[in-house]
């Protein structure tokens, strides 16, 4: 079987700058680029999801709740829907876009080009343990990872290369994630954006 990496949401908007930034995040891109620099073959498939909203409803709010709700982000067609660019996508072999007309945090409920999903689209490749990192902690990865490990992969997630928006949020996600059997190496980095 194979091993896949999951880059989750490295994008301008949730980096340094964009209108949804989480604090470290422009870090976790350059550390992810690193990671795969130094291990080219650690993965056998890397995978990278968007967050790719066109009218996802009340997701967008005015004013935002940051709860249920959240600013304009990850709008098609703007630069904050693009890759952070200390993000080396040049392994990435399928993207998964998430959230066009609703809301939609887990990788699993984005799909391809092609409209195939992404569990469809490990199982076609043989993956049976996935790798998560990437923004945020406490929300996308932790969603990501959930809906991972429910389908029945080996679920890691690389804390060290991953954002998060803030302690209390986090801890929630740990424990979450824990509790579902994913495997957590290292800390998150949580700093103010």
């Amino acid at each position: 079987m194979r091993n896949a990496l999951i880059i989750v949401d490295v994008q301008n908007d949730f980096c340094e700058g964009g209108s949804l930034a989480v604090g470290g995040g422009a870090g976790v891109a350059a550390g992810i680029s690193r990671l795969l620099a130094a291990e080219p073959d650690r993965w056998t498939h890397v995978v990278a999801t968007k967050d790719y909203h066109i009218d996802p409803g009340a997701h967008f709010g005015d004013p935002p709740d940051f709860v249920e709700s959240w600013p304009r982000h990850c709008v098609v067609g703007t630069s904050g829907s693009e890759f952070h660019p200390d993000l080396a996508t040049e392994r990435v072999e399928a993207i998964f876009h998430k959230g066009e007309h609703a809301a939609a945090y887990s990788g699993f409920e984005g799909h391809a080009d092609d409209g195939e999903c992404l569990a469809d689209w490990l199982r076609r490749h043989d993956v049976d343990r996935v790798d998560l990192v990437g923004i945020a902690t406490d929300h996308c990865v932790r969603a990501t990872a959930l809906d991972a490990a429910r389908e029945g992969f080996a679920t890691t997630v690389l804390l060290d290369l991953t954002a998060a928006v803030a302690p209390d949020t986090t801890d929630v996600a740990l424990r979450a994630m824990d509790s579902a059997g994913v495997t957590l190496n290292g800390q998150p980095v949580i700093r103010a954006a």
